[in-house]
């Protein structure tokens, strides 16, 4: 059997190294081609002598070149910053591309692997809430296809095989509420950051986890199914689910409900992005009814999590709007991770930017790249 070839952009990162779990477990199925990384560059090289990439990009440039140095009598190409970046990116060498970056930065990676007909496992939901319409419009005249990694969408696009899609009354997107579900409101001003990356059942990556307690996450997530699933968004609803064990659901027009259930382990979603449509044998944990206890559900409090109402409002305005909250989101967190600004002011500065940015109907790439730089300033105007 021909292996799939693919790449994987982000691969230190939470995603990338799951990926590489799932490869090294159906080895025979895959070769890992292309990876990307920040800075770690002491577990990329781990990764690289046991995956053998043909090529290497780093965005850090010091770290960029401390790997050219331990790597010089190699024959690995290794490329450099964001323009490395977008090369590796821009590659048809590949069978498969898996964006597991965080944030703005990996939205014109899929972009590129798009317009090259590339098949996209896409983690990156910032790439769809930036460029939903641009890249819906590439993917029509490539052939491409994107494949949901996050837990919520893959579910979601397990449950709508053999579907009719005329059938489907909503879709039900699930979320932890993260750790400040049932923290006291009039707290909230004293979060601080240790509390905040403390997410109650996934183990994640720093801007995940502010994303996740502030349930940013699950807003972005709102817009995403929006473009990954071609329904209005009177068609797609948020449920407050503790426990992570349903994933996402699909409710038909004859009133059944379709959900999707496991342990929250994302090698899960990403296994079934590089193996569909096959549900392969895997040796991951497997979910013990016994063990469930009670599974229990609540409506999203939006006056707790006033992030998801921002994501309403932006797919409600479109344009640009999904765009400058996403970017001002990026900034947001950054200044929170680096105890800039209160966790409560991530909020009012995203609403702050996605209201007052100069709204563009139809964005193209080049209004997308002018408005970063508007927010960025922006946000650090604060």
């Amino acid at each position: 059997m021909k292996k799939k070839r693919i790449s994987i952009l982000g691969s230190t990162g939470s995603i990338g190294v799951n990926t590489l779990k799932v490869v090294k477990h159906l080895k025979d199925q895959f070769e890992v081609i292309n990876l990307s990384c920040n800075q770690n560059i002491d577990l990329l090289i781990d990764q690289i002598k046991t995956f053998q990439p043909k090529a290497v990009s780093v965005l850090n440039s010091k770290s960029y070149y401390k790997l050219k140095n331990k790597l010089k009598n190699s024959n690995i190409e290794i490329l450099k910053g964001k323009e490395g970046l977008l090369e590796i990116s821009s590659r048809n060498n590949i069978d498969l591309l898996m964006n597991g970056l965080v944030g703005a930065a990996g939205m014109k990676p899929t972009l590129n692997a798009i317009n090259q007909g590339i098949d996209v496992a896409l983690s990156n939901k910032e790439s769809l809430v930036m460029a939903g319409s641009i890249i819906k419009k590439a993917m029509k005249k490539s052939g491409a296809n994107l494949f949901p990694v996050d837990s919520e969408h893959s579910a979601i696009w397990q449950c709508l095989i053999g579907e009719d899609t005329r059938d489907i009354r909503r879709l039900i997107l699930t979320g932890s509420g993260g750790p400040f579900r049932t923290r006291a409101l009039q707290t909230f001003n004293d979060i601080s950051l240790k509390e905040a990356l403390n997410h109650p059942n996934w183990d994640m990556g720093r801007k995940i986890s502010i994303d996740s307690a502030t349930m940013m996450n699950k807003g972005f997530e709102l817009i995403e199914a929006y473009w990954l699933f071609d329904l209005p968004l009177d068609k797609i609803d948020i449920v407050v689910h503790p426990q992570s064990i349903i994933h996402s659901m699909v409710e038909f027009k004859d009133s059944s409900i379709k959900a999707q259930l496991g342990v929250p382990d994302m090698k899960v979603p990403i296994q079934y992005a590089l193996t569909y449509p096959r549900h392969v044998e895997a040796p991951w944990e497997r979910l013990n009814f016994f063990d469930c206890k009670d599974l229990s559900f609540q409506k999203p409090d939006y006056e707790r999590f006033p992030c998801i109402s921002l994501a309403l409002e932006s797919l409600d305005r479109l344009g640009t709007s999904g765009t400058a909250l996403n970017i001002s989101n990026d900034y947001t967190v950054s200044r929170f991770l680096n105890n800039e600004i209160k966790f409560t002011d991530i909020a009012k500065i995203n609403k702050l930017a996605m209201r007052n940015h100069a709204w563009i109907k139809e964005p193209n790439l080049e209004d997308i790249s002018r408005l970063e730089t508007w927010v960025k300033d922006y946000v650090y105007s604060f």
